[in-house]
């Protein structure tokens, strides 16, 4: 898999269609019981990204609809925390343009060390 990278103004849909393989592979690794949080920028790959219910435009979201919403921005409000914490933390993170795997291990040894100074075993 060719994982070049792209400009940072181009916004992640964009990025992935450039790939063809992407999204088959993300809808591969995840699986039906393990869904992808996303927001209304990704609305044209709801097969993908669960999304939030888009309001109607002639009436309103039921208390339901507006429960769902609600939950799935607190989950991608945590994930979104966990990354600035590790931006604010780790200077190599900030602006870092490697390959995703080499992210990844950064990430994972920035992780170890979050957890060592917090005194977290688990």
């Amino acid at each position: 898999m060719d994982l070049r990278l792209r400009p940072g103004r181009e916004h992640d849909t964009t990025a992935l269609r450039e790939h063809a393989e992407m999204l088959p592979a993300l809808r591969e690794w995840t699986g039906d019981d393990l869904p992808v949080l996303a927001d209304l920028g990704y609305e044209g790959e709801a097969a993908t990204f669960l999304l939030p219910i888009r309001k109607p435009a002639d009436g309103a979201l039921t208390d339901d609809q507006r429960q769902l919403n609600w939950l799935q921005a607190y989950a991608r409000a945590r994930a979104e925390q966990a990354n600035s914490l590790l931006k604010t933390t780790f200077k190599a993170l900030r602006r870092v343009s490697l390959s995703p795997d080499i992210i990844g291990a950064i990430v994972a040894a920035a992780l170890v060390l979050l957890h060592i100074e917090h005194g977290r075993t688990t």
